[in-house]
């Protein structure tokens, strides 16, 4: 938190050395827009902006094992984000950049990418950034929300989110709008840079791409990063999302990190599976009432000949696979209301089935979330006010009771 207020005082303090040095230069601040830079009458921008959000977690737990019941509380405050970014566009030349930090996180760096815009809605990128490839709610920013956190589908599917590689965005129509995505990544999640770094590289490439297709128009400005309508459609606007990617040698339980385990041929050397997964995303919003249906399905692939340990003893048998990569399907559904006065009533339910659930080893388990969230938006997604209450129960084998989990959130969200 230090690192982040001492380095916002810091480039307040350019601003205010910038400001008004030229006729052809400016500066300006906006709550959520932070401040703006800008050169030579508008041909070179430069901002900088980010988000904090202080949050109270409340965590109430019962597991039950063959050894009895136990019963955990755990309470915490904590800055769940504390993001900065750092942009630049060039008119001219077409290029932009973009630098994320999460200061609230041991490694801070979440996005570092470069892009190159041939018009207005077909852009190129290079390097680390949010892939679009996950399910919808994880495709969206941490302050786009519409509960305290992530729902247990986007937190089971995925790790991080941001992934390093090259991505290409691009849009169409008019009256039926697509906006079609394509990514080919290192396959190793954020922080990656290949076998030379101290952290090297496991298995393949990663391919991913997504298709949003919107049959009744684009969503209006400013409603188009988050599930919840924030605007109030004046007209019925409903998005079909489809995304599918493909880890060539997944050392990942989801996919999108490297380095969690190590498989191996019959000669000892490393041999990964590959990894998939499919997403279907609908999202429907109209004069401020909005839904999210969400399908999520994982799977593995190219598991033949394949060794639990170098000497070729333990062939790693189909089910198996499950205490290694997150391989199932899932179901959601987001419920919500945004009302004239910003206050936004919310509810979710989701269901998660393992692909084989009489596998007691299995990381997906068969489980089942609900939880209802309350937002006052004052100013946006700007500066809101959120509180959401959950309960997620985990299926135990061999008759014993389900494991419960309670949790509560409150937290206040500032954009500058």
């Amino acid at each position: 938190m230090k690192k982040l207020i001492f380095t916002t005082l810091f480039l307040i303090s350019i601003s205010y050395a910038f400001t008004q040095d030229f006729e052809r230069n400016s500066t300006s601040f906006s709550l959520g827009d932070g401040i703006s830079f800008s050169f030579n009458e508008g041909d070179y921008e430069f901002n900088i902006f980010g988000f904090i959000k202080p949050t109270y977690i409340y965590n109430d737990e019962e597991i039950y094992t063959s050894d009895g019941e136990f019963s955990n509380v755990y309470r915490q405050f904590k800055s769940q984000n504390s993001n900065l970014f750092f942009t630049g566009y060039a008119k001219e030349e077409k290029l932009s950049f973009t630098i994320q930090m999460d200061y609230s996180s041991n490694n801070p760096l979440v996005e570092a990418f470069i892009g190159y815009h041939f018009n207005d809605k077909t852009s190129l990128y290079f390097g680390q950034m949010q892939v679009g490839h996950n399910n919808l709610e994880m495709a969206h920013n941490e302050d786009q929300l519409r509960f305290t956190d992530r729902g247990l589908i986007s937190r089971t599917y995925t790790e991080n989110g941001e992934e390093f590689g090259l991505f290409f965005e691009t849009s169409f129509g008019k009256s039926i709008v697509f906006k079609p995505t394509v990514a080919i990544t290192s396959g190793d999640g954020k922080n990656s840079f290949g076998d030379d770094s101290r952290d090297s590289d496991k298995g393949g490439v990663k391919f991913g791409s997504r298709i949003n297709v919107l049959p009744l128009g684009d969503f209006s400005s400013g409603n188009r990063q988050s599930t919840v309508d924030i605007v109030r459609e004046e007209k019925p606007k409903v998005q079909i999302g489809v995304a599918y990617s493909k880890n060539i040698g997944a050392s990942n339980q989801v996919g999108d990190g490297h380095g969690d385990f190590i498989l191996y041929d019959d000669s000892g050397d490393e041999l990964f599976p590959d990894y998939s997964q499919l997403f279907i995303d609908l999202n429907l919003k109209y004069k401020g009432f909005s839904i999210l249906l969400e399908y999520a399905d994982s799977f593995a692939s190219g598991l033949n000949q394949i060794y639990t340990d170098p000497n070729a003893f333990n062939l790693l048998i189909p089910q198996q696979i499950s205490e290694y990569l997150v391989v199932g399907d899932s179901q959601g559904i987001q419920f919500g209301y945004f009302s004239k006065n910003g206050i936004s009533f919310d509810l979710i339910y989701e269901n998660l089935n393992p692909e084989f659930d009489s596998f007691g080893s299995s990381i997906l388990r068969k489980s089942s979330n609900m939880g209802v969230g309350i937002s006052k938006y004052l100013a946006g997604n700007n500066l809101k006010i959120q509180a959401s209450l959950f309960k997620t129960d985990y299926e135990n084998l061999n008759n014993l009771n389900d494991d419960e989990f309670m949790s509560g959130s409150f937290l206040v969200q500032v954009a500058f």
